[in-house]
């Protein structure tokens, strides 16, 4: 059993200094867009991958000469000399000396709280768009978001008359004058962002407009916010904002604005200490490369997801199943196998803990994740080498994951994984059954989101080979 604080002698490395924290954020930050893991960074500098973790975690400090090295190797415009240098005026370099009973946490670095697309000046909030039926949730977690106060313990959300003026009193305050962040303002901009992703289900959803005014809002808040405790709870919601309307953004097309809001995700759940959204935003990090044709970068964001969340079996499933897609890309079938039975085999482990990490996460849900890859990379491994037994193997994988979802859930995902099934059979040498999978789905289909009309396309080629052609 470990033993408590009180057992632990005092020897050792002091305990990392917010200003620290703060530079090896960036520094990470920084490391992972460059698409270089701690070991090859270190190599760079002279430094061990350890020394270079312990920077990361703000348990090593630096001087301003090698992170100037570091802003020079990794792009990052002096932003990392700049933190060294607050750093080191910061902490003054005495670790003994007493620290003040509560020190209020520094504010960070202005490009935290920089919004990843550009916007005009504050505005009064705009009315709630119409939301999903049954308006927001009743209580948190919901659609795979956590409270940032009170985590997967869970808490009530306001009624949607109370949400509503908690969410214009919010927009509207300045952030020099506004108040703290208080329980109810900070469970219903979790409630509101989950009853807009429900929404976006639908063909006719509200977009990505109220969704990035909020993020706006919360990025104000978090520029002034100086209590740590408020900071690392505007860190949350801004990464998860983020990263909703990344994806409201992928599901229209229009991938590098997408980019840019996952690439701010990451950078805020990595404040906030949020493994969750981390994996989440590189796994579509990971998409969008593929679908730029990059495998390359592709797998490259698909190893950091392990990285990001270290012994999770639900990030281990998540790394090697999109490490599969990107192998099978690049017509790699051996990896592309290797991969996705390593993934299957993290399943085996993933039980009621993980929820903790992911509360979007039950063992139903990650089998259909990896079940649905599996059957995209063995049928893009197919396509490439004109291996129809992959393809039969890709039909079942696709099988599996259309009967774990059930009839009336997240129809534009069954519209994804039905063309999906229709293309397996195809590259399985059955046309006819393509043919008559897809029949209804266009039939149904007014206005496919952008990763169904990607597969489409790459049906619709393959049907041509084949002399048949779907309207």
């Amino acid at each position: 059993m470990p033993r408590s604080h009180t057992d632990v002698p005092s020897v050792g490395p002091p305990p990392a200094d917010p200003l620290w924290r703060a530079f090896g954020a960036r520094l990470r930050h920084w490391r992972r867009r460059a698409g270089l893991t701690q070991a090859q960074l270190g190599a760079e500098i002279g430094y061990d991958h350890t020394a270079v973790s312990k920077l990361e975690h703000g348990a090593r400090r630096t001087t301003p000469r090698i992170a100037e090295r570091l802003d020079g190797l990794l792009g990052a415009g002096g932003e990392l000399r700049t933190a060294c240098l607050r750093a080191e005026e910061g902490d003054a370099g005495e670790w003994d000396r007493p620290a003040p009973a509560a020190p209020p946490a520094p504010p960070g670095p202005a490009g935290w709280a920089r919004p990843p697309l550009p916007g005009g000046p504050a505005a009064p909030p705009s009315p709630l768009p119409p939301l999903a039926a049954g308006g927001p949730p009743r209580r948190l977690p919901d659609y795979g978001l956590l409270c940032p106060l009170h985590g997967a313990a869970g808490c009530a959300v306001p009624e949607a008359a109370e949400l509503a003026a908690l969410h214009a009193a919010f927009c509207a305050a300045a952030p020099d004058t506004a108040p703290p962040l208080d329980a109810d303002t900070a469970h219903a901009l979790t409630g509101l962002l989950a009853a807009h992703l429900r929404a976006g289900e639908a063909p006719a959803g509200p977009g990505t407009a109220a969704v990035e005014e909020t993020l706006r809002a919360i990025l104000r808040r978090l520029g002034g916010t100086t209590d740590a405790r408020a900071r690392q709870a505007l860190a949350r919601l801004a990464a998860e904002y983020a990263h909703a309307a990344g994806g409201l953004r992928m599901q229209h097309g229009r991938n590098a604005t997408a980019m840019a809001c996952f690439d701010r995700a990451l950078t805020w759940s990595e404040l906030a200490d949020d493994p969750a959204t981390q994996v989440a935003a590189l796994s579509d990090m990971s998409t969008l490369a593929r679908l730029d044709g990059d495998p390359a970068a592709a797998l490259g964001y698909a190893r950091e997801i392990a990285r990001a969340a270290p012994g999770r079996h639900w990030a281990g499933a998540m790394s090697q199943i999109g490490q599969a897609r990107a192998h099978a890309l690049a017509g790699d079938v051996r990896a592309t196998v290797r991969h996705i039975g390593r993934a299957r085999l993290h399943l085996d482990h993933i039980g009621e803990h993980d929820e903790t990490d992911a509360p979007w996460l039950s063992i139903a849900s990650m089998r259909l994740r990896v079940e649905s890859a599996a059957a995209a990379a063995l049928r893009d491994a197919s396509a490439a080498v004109g291996d129809h037994r992959l393809a039969l193997r890709a039909v079942d994988a696709a099988d599996t994951a259309l009967r774990l979802l059930a009839p009336d859930q997240l129809p534009s995902t069954r519209l994804l994984f039905t063309i999906r099934m229709a293309d397996c059979h195809l590259c399985a040498h059955d046309p006819r059954t393509a043919v008559e999978l897809l029949a209804p789905v266009l039939d149904e289909a007014t206005a496919l989101p952008a990763l169904a009309r990607h597969e489409l396309r790459g049906l619709r080629i393959r049907l041509g080979a084949h002399g048949l052609a779907v309207s």
